[in-house]
This record gives C-alpha cells, structure tokens and sequence, in this order.
C-alpha cells in the first residue's frame, strides 16, 4: 500500500539556503521510496513578523486588512517557492501551487487576517486537484498560512494557519500522517529557554497537548487542531532527522466536539471565606484545600483574590464544619458564607480561549432570559459556570444554541 504524508516545515527549519537543502532531501529521500506527499510550507525564519512591521511602518497602521494579507502571504509565498525549486534541483518531480494556481485548494471567508477556511469547498477542491497530482507520484507543494476568498482576494488564516493548511489536507486526503519538521526533535516536558535539560515526550493525546498550548505551550494551536481527524497522527520531529521517520513526538487522537454539559451531577455550593489578605497565605490555602480533599468533597475549582477564596464543592457538613474551624483558628480568617443548590456548567471546546467574544456568547442569552450566573472561570479549554440548579436545563440548552449559531455563521 502506498504510504502518504502530509509535511509541514515551519519557519524555524526554513532560514538559510542549507536548511531548505536538507529539507528538500528529507522530503526528496521519501518520495523516492515511494510514498505520495504534500509538503506545507510555513514563511522563512521571522519573515511574517518583519513583514507585519514593515507594513505597519510604511503606512502609519492604516492599510486595510485586505492589503495587510497580501503583504504578509509573501513569506509563504516565496518559501514554497524555494521549496519547490530545491526539491526540483534534487531531481524530484514537483508541483508548487500557489493561490493563483486554478488548482488552488484552500478556499476561505473573507475574515481578513484570521480567515477560516470553507471546509466542504476546500475538500471538494483538495480532492479534485490534490488527490490526483499524488496518484500520478508527484510531489505537491503548498504555501500554509494563505487562503483565497471566494471573491478572489488573498486571505491570511492567523497564528497557526500553516499547521490548519497541513492538517485539513491531510484530513482530505486520509494521509498516514501529518509529519511536523520543526528546530527542536519533538515537543519536550518544558521549554528549553526556560528551563534545564527538558525531556522528550514521545506521545501525546490531542486533550493533552491542548491544555499545554492554553498555557502557552504554542507548538500547535487549537485552531488547527479543530481539522485533525482521529485516523491522522502527528508527528512533530527536528529538521536535524536523518529521514522523516524520525521517532518524535507523536500526536494521537481527535478534535473534541463543542460541549455543554453538567459538570457534577449533584448541586454544589461556593463558599466564599473572606478575611486579611488571605491569597497571601499558603499556608491557609493548603488548609482548605486538604479538609476538602480528605472529606471526599469533589472540588470543581478555586479562585481568590488578596482578601478572599471561593471553593466550588459539594457541600457536606462535615466539610462546612472543618472549612469553618480554619475561620475560626487562623487570624487571617473573618467569616464564611455558602451559596446552596448550584450548578456546575462546563463549556469545552479547542481553542475557545482564542475565539474572541466568547464569554458574551455564553452570557447573553441567560441575560435576556434573566438567569443570574453566580461565578464563572476557565480551565484549559473549558468555560465553567455556576447557576441556580433548578435552571440547569435550561442553561445548557440556551448556551448550545448560542454557540452552535455562531459556529453556523463563522
């Protein structure tokens, strides 16, 4: 059977004449063992930034969004070409499609800068004009980052638009995998400028990774991951590899869907315990903490600020009791009040923290109903919000419509 691959270089590999070299016989090396590939092809080292400045610069932050993308699509723009020559110069048979290209496969709405790509179109477009370039053994090369409106004009997809080039294609045509060439040999336990002597990590679930990249862990970004199917697996490697098959970190597993959901199937109470700087006091802190923890409450979160802490739990007496017992005993403790009955709510979906008004799409329609929301915090991808729990039903119906309305407009 024959092997195809989806190969996404970014910018880190892609500085010098030499790295496009070694990159292009990485790629070269495997399609001469036969296997069909699409290389995606990110801009050179820092170009988009430099080219984000350049045209702030020149025109006082006044070019249109339309015009900024067409300046900063000149990256990948010019690094698929490169690609495409040096691939050539190996003896490969490519064929570099650009958005000019009537082969073009990458079709998106007309959101300037953060586009998105049209996903039906762009796999009837991919199929029809990716597929049988791969079945004839010749090797496709792409720009990512770039789309095309369907009135014709460049578009840019935003941060992480090269890997959403790479795995919407490789989605479309069902690669083996996504192979991610990158100047580091895989995703590492911590990053490297930060700390010493990280550790590999050989395998990652999507869920995992994605609450590293909702603390900044940006190897890959939820957006993308939203077009990653579960038979697709990623691979991230070093542009130092000897051969594609390099061992890795490997990315297994699927986009989560949009959910709503209760969270804890009992009510819950916070408890909110005020007194002198208490958010200064890790000792009081860990108190709390651990009454909760050895009674068997089920904590669903935590929030302070200098002079008070909310627990979210369930509300046992024995916990209410020992909670109040650290009131008492610790100075820095006043007093201690419980909301009852409350509903746990949890709103989970990749990359909702990068959806601009998202909290207003999850708060206005309880507004218009007048139901209160009586806390609300996130968690790694999740939205979590506390209701009266007679409206708990009624919550997660009118959040869902909210949200599945505004992902039928986007």
């Amino acid at each position: 059977m024959v092997k195809r691959l989806v190969v996404k270089f970014g910018g880190g590999s892609l500085r010098t004449g030499s790295d496009f070299v070694r990159a292009a016989k990485l790629v070269a090396d495997e399609a001469g063992r036969g296997a069909q590939v699409v290389v995606v092809v990110s801009a050179m080292g820092d170009t988009t930034d430099k080219l984000s400045q350049i045209i702030a610069e020149a025109t006082s932050n006044r070019a249109s969004p339309r015009e900024v993308d067409e300046v900063l699509s000149m990256g990948e723009r010019t690094a698929s070409r490169v690609f495409a020559a040096a691939l050539q110069a190996q003896g490969v048979r490519a064929r570099l499609i650009d958005v000019d290209d009537p082969a073009w496969p990458i079709i998106t709405d007309d959101e300037h800068t953060h586009a998105s790509p049209l996903v039906e179109l762009c796999a009837s477009r991919i199929r029809e004009n990716i597929v049988p370039i791969l079945e004839d053994g010749i090797v496709v090369v792409l720009p990512g980052f770039i789309g095309l409106s369907k009135q014709g004009f460049v578009t840019t997809l935003g941060r992480g638009g090269s890997d959403t080039t790479a795995l919407l294609i490789g989605s479309v045509v069902e690669a083996d995998e996504a192979v991610f060439v990158t100047d580091v040999e895989g995703i590492l336990t911590a990053d490297p400028k930060l700390v010493a002597d990280p550790a590999l990590i050989s395998e990652l679930t999507v869920d995992e990774l994605i609450g590293l990249a909702d603390v900044g862990f940006k190897f890959l970004h939820g957006k993308a991951l939203r077009f990653k199917k579960g038979s697709v697996n990623i691979r991230v490697i070093s542009n130092k590899a000897s051969t594609i098959s390099e061992r890795g970190t490997t990315i297994r597993g699927s986009f989560p869907e949009l959910k709503v959901e209760l969270y804890s199937p009992e009510p819950l109470a916070s408890i909110t315990i005020v007194g002198r700087e208490l958010g200064k006091s890790p000792d009081v802190m860990a108190e709390l903490l651990s009454i909760a923890k050895e009674a068997g409450a089920a904590i669903a979160g935590m929030s302070s600020d200098p002079n008070s802490v909310i627990l979210y739990l369930k509300p046992t007496r024995d916990v209410l009791n020992k909670l109040h017992s650290v009131v008492k005993s610790r100075p820095e403790a006043l007093a201690m009040s419980v909301r009852s009955d409350l509903a746990l709510i949890r709103v989970k979906g990749v990359g909702l923290e990068e959806e601009p008004g998202i909290i207003g799409r999850i708060s206005r329609p309880l507004r218009d109903r007048e139901i209160n929301i009586f806390g609300m915090f996130t968690v790694t991808s999740s939205v979590f919000l506390l209701v009266d729990w007679d409206e708990r039903s009624s919550v997660i119906q009118l959040v869902e419509k909210s949200l599945r309305s505004a992902e039928i407009h986007s």
